[in-house]
């Protein structure tokens, strides 16, 4: 097929240095692919680089605590994907015997794994034939083939997965599935795509209707949620308070300053009505200190930070709360926001 010989022939020459391309240790590709999801590669590769400085085999990550594997997140976002790596190294060690599946099915049962993910896994580290269908992929696709179907909606997997599997035949999977990568990333980018650096300009169907801006169609997005986030700076003697979040939310097993998540924005004497409510101490000397917005994926959180210099003799500490300073809360992970109001707080 003239389409995929000339992506080949552009991927060999225009192809980016990195590390993970060069290697089939499969271990090494599960993290770079697990970082890389909703991550740029140029902050992905510090990361990267990072995780194989800390656990250099995946025995090293499974033995690891999960807090030390949050704390090297730090900064990347979205946590669960950090929490999942952990789980699933701790199944490769436990069912494995530390040695990475060799089977689709198998890496697809991984915590955190998807479709996509376990496609890559094997074709990258054992050549297997499943071609990868992310963000860049679909973009490409569709507007090559001048495909309209919502890229979002489940029964499109099938046909674009199809089409690619057409594509790979007798090609070498692992070089196949990165150059149809980083044609996406590189020329056929979301926005002003690089059509006349394209090597199969020729046969773009969306180019030649004028559709290009129109392609790939997604369905509307999920509704975001807004929630509301009163942290509490409690100043005693110099330290402050942190709490780790054990439910099933954002940032789980993550550190935060005292919260009081409330359904609508509140005032200063309404914070010292629910915090005399919590019987920490005397908050008649609360105060306000900053306010700021966070956007997530389907969440938007909107903060409002107090703080409370107490007497010590009157404060009741929560018993999951921990003492900090402004150096020992450093070694905690942390999300951004909470370093954002901490710097903040001590600037």
């Amino acid at each position: 097929m003239q389409i995929v010989l000339n992506i080949l022939q552009w991927y060999q020459k225009n192809k980016r240095d990195l590390p993970w391309r060069a290697t089939n240790n499969p271990y090494y590709i599960w993290l770079s692919e697990i970082i890389l999801q909703q991550t740029q590669v140029i902050q992905g590769l510090n990361y990267y680089h990072k995780f194989i400085e800390f656990f250099p085999t995946i025995n090293h990550l499974a033995s690891a605590k999960e807090e030390d594997v949050l704390k090297l997140w730090q900064g990347l976002g979205y946590y669960s994907r950090a929490r999942n790596l952990y789980k699933a190294a701790q199944t490769v060690v436990n069912d494995y015997n530390g040695i990475f599946p060799s089977t689709y099915n198998e890496v697809l049962k991984l915590s955190g794994v998807g479709p996509y993910t376990a496609s890559a896994i094997t074709s990258m580290a054992y050549e297997l034939p499943y071609p990868v269908l992310d963000g860049n992929v679909y973009r490409f696709i569709a507007r090559l083939y001048n495909i309209d179907l919502p890229i979002n909606q489940p029964k499109t997997y099938s046909a674009f997965q199809q089409i690619l599997s057409e594509m790979m035949v007798n090609q070498k999977p692992s070089t196949f599935n990165n150059a149809m990568m980083e044609m996406g990333a590189i020329v056929c980018k979301p926005v002003q795509p690089l059509c006349h650096n394209c090597p199969v300009l020729s046969f773009c169907e969306a180019y030649k209707k004028g559709s290009i801006n129109q392609l790939p169609v997604k369905l509307n997005k999920v509704k975001v949620k807004t929630r509301v986030f009163n942290y509490i700076y409690f100043n005693v003697d110099g330290t402050f308070y942190m709490e780790k979040r054990t439910q099933k939310d954002i940032w789980e097993n993550m550190y935060q300053l005292p919260l009081i998540e409330t359904n609508t924005l509140v005032d200063e004497s309404e914070m010292v009505l629910m915090m005399n409510e919590k019987q920490w101490g005397d908050a008649l000397n609360i105060k306000f200190e900053m306010d700021l917005s966070h956007q997530l994926t389907h969440q938007k959180i909107l903060v409002k930070v107090w703080s409370c210099f107490i007497d010590n003799k009157s404060f009741r500490t929560e018993k999951e709360w921990i003492k900090v300073d402004e150096d020992s809360y450093k070694k905690y992970p942390i999300p951004k926001l909470i370093e954002k109001i901490v710097l903040h707080l001590h600037g």
